[in-house]
C-alpha cells in the first residue's frame, strides 16, 4: 500500500499549480462577480493537455491515471470552483461515457475532439420534473426512419450554452421505465436543438448552467450511444465516475479555504499578537485540516480503485458525500476566522462558501449518496 504520489503525478500537480497561479487565480474573483463563462482558459488547457487527462494519447488525451486526473480538478478547485466543474463535467460527464460506450466511430469521430479540447462536452439527464428521479424524465426519442425524433426539455446542464456535443437521455419506450431509456450524442447544431438562458446561481458562478430544449429534433440514428434502452446504465455508471470528480471539486475547495485561512490568521493581529497564536483559532484549523486529509484520503482511493478496474460504485459515493460535507463546513470555519471581511468579496473565503454548497447536491444529492452507500452495505 503506497501513499505517495508517483513522480508523473507529482509533475503533473506541479503543472497545474503554476497554470492556476497565472492563469485561473488571477480571473477567479472576476469571472464569479461577473458569472462570466471563462472562455479564454479553454484553449489553455487544451494546450497543457488538462482537458483529456484519463484518456488515452491515441485518442487525443494525455494518457494519465484517474488520480491525475482528480488532481487536476482539485487543484483548479483550490482557486476556482466553476473551471474545475467545467473540465469534470466535459471529461467525466460527456467523453468519458462515449469511451467507455462508444463504437469505434463514435469514438474516432468524438472522442478526438474532446480529448484534445478541440471540442467541449456536457451531459443532459436532469429534467424540470426529473432530478433525483432521473427515471420520471419525459424527453422522448421515437425512431423514424434512420433518425430519431427527440421532444422534450433538460434543465441544469453544465456548460450548457458553450459546449459543442452534449450526451442526452431520452425515452424510447416509454412503457419500461428505466429499462426505456437512451442516450444519444447530440451536435449543438442540429435543427430543433436549442439553448435557453443561464441560471443565476448562488455559486459556481462562472460556470454556465442552462435548460435545453428539444422540438422535433432530428438525430442521426447512429448517434444512439451504446445499444437503446441502456441509457439509464449509462448514465449512471458515467455519474459513478462524476462523482469522484465532484469530490475532488469540493475537495480543492476545502483546501483552497484552509490556505486562505492560513495565511489570514498568521497577518491578522488582536490582543496584540497573530490570531495564529490564539487556541481558539488553532483548534479550528486542525480540525479543518483533518477533516481535509481524510476527505482526500477517500476521494484519492476512488479513483485508484477506478484507475485498478475494480469496482468503484461505492466508494465514489462514499467520498461524494463526505467530501462534499466536509467542504461546507470548512469553508463556514474559515469565514468564521476570518470575521467581518470573511463575510464580503474581498476575501475568496465567501465564494468558497457559496461554492461548496453545489457539491451536497449535483450528481447526486447527499441523500442519494446515502441511498447508494446504505445500499451496499444492507445487501
Amino acid at each position: 500500500m503506497n501513499f505517495e504520489l508517483s513522480e508523473e503525478q507529482l509533475l503533473i500537480q506541479g503543472m497545474v499549480k503554476e497554470f492556476v497561479a497565472a492563469e485561473v487565480a488571477p480571473i477567479a474573483a472576476e469571472i464569479d462577480r461577473n458569472h462570466r463563462f471563462p472562455a479564454e482558459l479553454i484553449p489553455k488547457l487544451a494546450e497543457l493537455n488538462l482537458l483529456g487527462v484519463p484518456f488515452p494519447e491515441e485518442l487525443g488525451g494525455a494518457g494519465a491515471d484517474n488520480v491525475s486526473y482528480i488532481i487536476v480538478l482539485e487543484e483548479l478547485a483550490r482557486a476556482c470552483a466553476s473551471t474545475s466543474v467545467i473540465v469534470s463535467a466535459h471529461s467525466s460527464l460527456c467523453t468519458w461515457p462515449i469511451f467507455a460506450f462508444g463504437s469505434d466511430l463514435q469514438k474516432k469521430k468524438y472522442v478526438t475532439d474532446l480529448a484534445s479540447g478541440a471540442s467541449l462536452g456536457a451531459f443532459a439527464l436532469t429534467e424540470p420534473g426529473a432530478g433525483t428521479d432521473a427515471a420520471a424524465g419525459t424527453t422522448t426519442a421515437v425512431l423514424d426512419g434512420d433518425s430519431y425524433v427527440l421532444n422534450g426539455t433538460k434543465t441544469f446542464i453544465t456548460n450548457g450554452g458553450f459546449a459543442d456535443v452534449y450526451i442526452v437521455t431520452a425515452m424510447t419506450d416509454q412503457a419500461a421505465g428505466t429499462k426505456g431509456i437512451s442516450a444519444f450524442i447530440i451536435d449543438k447544431d442540429l435543427p430543433g436543438f436549442t439553448v435557453g438562458e443561464r441560471e443565476h446561481k448562488m455559486g459556481i458562478r462562472a460556470s454556465s448552467t442552462t435548460p435545453l430544449y428539444f422540438s422535433n429534433c432530428r438525430v442521426p440514428k447512429d448517434a444512439l450511444l451504446g445499444q437503446e434502452g441502456k441509457g439509464f446504465k449509462i448514465a449512471m455508471m458515467t455519474l459513478d465516475g462524476g462523482r469522484i470528480g465532484i469530490a475532488a471539486q469540493a475537495l480543492g475547495i476545502a483546501q483552497g479555504a484552509i490556505d486562505a485561512s492560513v495565511a489570514y490568521a498568521k497577518e491578522r493581529v488582536q490582543f496584540g499578537k497573530p490570531i495564529a497564536r490564539l487556541q481558539a483559532i488553532q483548534w479550528m484549523i486542525a480540525d479543518m485540516v483533518t477533516e481535509v486529509e481524510a476527505a482526500r484520503l477517500l476521494v484519492y482511493q476512488a479513483a485508484w480503485r477506478k484507475d485498478a478496474g475494480l469496482s468503484y460504485t461505492r466508494e465514489a459515493a462514499i467520498a461524494k458525500l463526505f467530501a462534499s460535507e466536509v467542504a461546507t463546513r470548512v469553508a463556514g470555519k474559515a469565514i468564521q476566522i476570518h470575521g467581518g471581511v470573511g463575510y464580503t468579496e474581498s476575501y475568496p473565503v465567501e465564494r468558497a462558501y457559496r461554492d461548496a454548497k453545489i457539491c451536497e447536491i449535483y450528481e447526486g444529492t447527499s441523500e442519494v449518496q446515502r441511498m447508494v452507500i446504505a445500499g451496499g452495505a444492507l445487501r
